[in-house]
């Protein structure tokens, strides 16, 4: 793996994928994968329908230097897949820990694509944090089993709100220790 640097975030180099930082570019594919309803109900923050506007604001918050959360785009184009074929972040928190999230879009579900990226990140730790946490709706197995398959240990249950699916869900929570 090579770990490259770019003015605004990380750039991380793998065999088959790369994770870059947003550019306005990606804003038709994050809207025609972001808007698929399996994509927006597995995870709590994107609306379904998907508002006119938001992957647009979504990238330039992306952009931002004071932003709290670092966002990669998959990339796949090095090995002749789509520039975009999901999302990883990395969310700061306090005392040197982060949250991870992602999505991939269907059409690349279950080819190890998120596993690669989350491995990735685990690998590079751009953020430096000695912990790193997730959670995934417990409808969401195949999202738990790529966690699990990295390192992470389930730690418990919760609930956060869905704002595609307008309610509640059940989730689990996993951590990961990287010192």
């Amino acid at each position: 793996m090579i770990h490259v640097r770019s003015v605004t975030q990380d750039i991380i180099n793998k065999d088959k994928f790369d994770l870059r930082p947003l550019v306005a570019s990606d804003q038709a594919m994050i809207d025609l994968y972001a808007g698929d309803e399996r994509v927006a109900h597995n995870t709590s923050r994107i609306a379904h329908p998907l508002p006119p506007g938001h992957t647009e604001a979504f990238i330039k918050r992306a952009q931002s230097a004071d932003r709290f959360e670092d966002i990669w785009a998959i990339d796949a184009s090095k090995d002749g897949g789509p520039s975009l074929t999901g999302i990883i972040s990395l969310s700061r928190m306090d005392r040197n820990q982060s949250e991870i999230g992602y999505w991939v879009a269907p059409a690349f579900w279950n080819t190890g694509i998120a596993s690669g990226a989350v491995e990735a990140l685990i690998e590079a730790n751009p953020q430096g944090c000695e912990t790193i946490f997730a959670c995934v709706f417990q409808d969401n197995p195949a999202s738990a089993r790529v966690l699990t398959n990295q390192g992470f240990e389930y730690i418990g249950d919760a609930e956060t709100f869905c704002v595609a699916r307008n309610t509640n869900v059940a989730t689990w929570t996993y951590i990961c220790k990287l010192s």
